[in-house]
């Protein structure tokens, strides 16, 4: 259950007190015990602790002003309240206002101690979490672009030029390639940079809801708008708006962007007055935009706004150098966020990755790894581990133990050997694979000195 955990208990009775103090530091956990909820107060400003056990009725100081200044103080902190029969509603009520849980007088010391090691384990459980994060935080960074990919780089150098600038980015590429991420990367090398970044898919939400998440409302603007609610746009002054899938957004909603942007001011629905506005707008999309435009469901007008830099990332199948490196830094990711000492990716997973095509781009690649290292039971990721549409490729690399390319007649050769291997040595099944007849085969075999001594098959 990790370390000790450190508890308070506020009883205005003594023997309770002591009864209370004995059992818990028989448990292992460390003690602090007071007879008064002031004492409390000021034990609590002065020291931090993972669990409270207090009365709920005491004199001048109560339970509720305890748990409330516990709260208040340490969110991931855990209270429970020991209360009489007769305030037993009361407790329920305060764990509305976060208790864990009450424990009824006279109290059972089992209960106790059940009570009390489960509001331990959820604090763990949240602190564990909280580690694991910072961890990740501290291994990625605020935004850390894994390539040693010549075209990457390339555009990591122009983001980190025109990042200082305030102009529109438009960022084009395939499903998983990163778009997002390199927002991001713009938006962390700009002096938006302590700013806030949002990011919403205009795919996802029809033209109404698109419109007012972007551009707000006023209260009492349709039925059931009890409030004023500021759009996005709004929202991310002084930082950096990402509108992904922007090609599938309405022509209607494009008109109202365009304004936005040009005006650099917006008018929630109902409202009279327009409000200035103060972000930066980085959009993307995955399709080919152009022909958006000739087919005339993307505004000309609203692109050349958009697009004063534009970057498109490489599908990953054009950036296969890039694999290995991506590789080691998932399974740094996944072993250390799944406490698993996976630190390798065998010699015949990584040809199998090297020659997919990967449709879902590093996106796919990084579900891959997860899986594997999930399924992994030693310290590298086998074949066995991988998805079944992976496995069922089989495919089958061939390279020179010099590093060399191979010329077409070992190319052939190799092939036909492994072919053999596969069909256990079946020449019929072995000439029908490779889309020969058994003469041709067996001519190979013999130019190749290939012959296993078994002509029958």
């Amino acid at each position: 259950m990790g370390t000790a955990g450190r508890m308070l208990i506020v009883e205005d009775e003594r023997p309770a007190l002591r009864n209370l103090e004995h059992i818990m530091k028989k448990e292992g956990y460390e003690v602090q015990g007071t007879l008064s909820g002031s004492n409390a107060l000021k034990l609590l400003d002065e020291q931090e602790f993972d669990l409270v056990l207090t009365d709920l009725r005491m004199e001048k100081v109560d339970g509720i002003e305890v748990l409330e200044r516990a709260k208040r103080l340490y969110p991931d902190i855990e209270v429970i309240m020991i209360t009489a029969y007769a305030t037993i509603p009361t407790a329920v009520e305060t764990m509305k206002k976060g208790a864990y849980d009450y424990i009824a007088k006279p109290f059972k010391l089992d209960e106790v101690r059940k009570v009390a090691r489960a509001a331990l384990e959820k604090v763990y459980l949240r602190k564990e979490n909280a580690s694991l994060r910072e961890q990740l935080e501290r291994f990625e960074g605020k935004v850390r672009i894994i390539t040693q990919n010549a075209v990457v780089n390339g555009l990591l150098e122009t983001a980190r030029q025109i990042a200082p600038t305030d102009c529109s980015v438009l960022i084009s590429g395939e499903s998983g390639t990163g778009k997002e991420l390199f927002a991001r990367y713009v938006h962390f090398m700009s002096q938006r940079a302590e700013g806030p970044f949002f990011a919403i898919n205009c795919g996802s939400l029809n033209e109404e809801l698109l419109s007012n998440e972007l551009f707000g409302h006023e209260k009492g603007a349709f039925t059931g708008a009890s409030s004023m609610k500021k759009g996005l746009v709004e929202v991310a002054a002084g930082g950096t708006l990402f509108l992904d899938e922007i090609t599938e957004m309405s022509t209607a909603m494009q008109v109202k962007l365009l304004r936005v942007l040009q005006e650099r001011e917006l008018l929630r629905l109902g409202a009279t007055e327009a409000v200035p506005i103060d972000v930066r707008v980085v959009a993307a999309t995955n399709r080919d935009i152009q022909s958006a435009i000739k087919g005339g469901s993307f505004r000309q007008d609203l692109y050349y706004r958009l697009n004063v830099v534009s970057l498109h990332i490489p599908p990953l199948m054009e950036r296969k150098d890039d694999i290995p490196l991506l590789c080691q830094h998932f399974l740094r990711k996944y072993s250390t966020l799944m406490k698993k000492d996976v630190r390798d990716v065998s010699q015949n997973v990584l040809d199998i990755l090297m020659n997919y095509d990967f449709p879902g781009n590093v996106r796919e690649l990084e579900n891959i790894i997860e899986r594997g290292i999930a399924l992994a039971n030693s310290a590298s990721i086998e074949l066995a581990h991988l998805p079944e549409d992976l496995k069922a490729l089989n495919v089958k690399t061939f390279r020179r133990k010099d590093g060399g390319i191979p010329s077409l007649e070992e190319q052939e050769s190799s092939y036909i050997q492994w072919v053999l291997k596969e069909t256990g040595g079946n020449k019929t099944q072995a000439a029908h694979t490779l889309g020969i007849d058994r003469v041709s085969l067996w001519r190979k075999i013999k130019k190749y000195s290939l012959e296993d001594g078994d002509s029958s098959k």
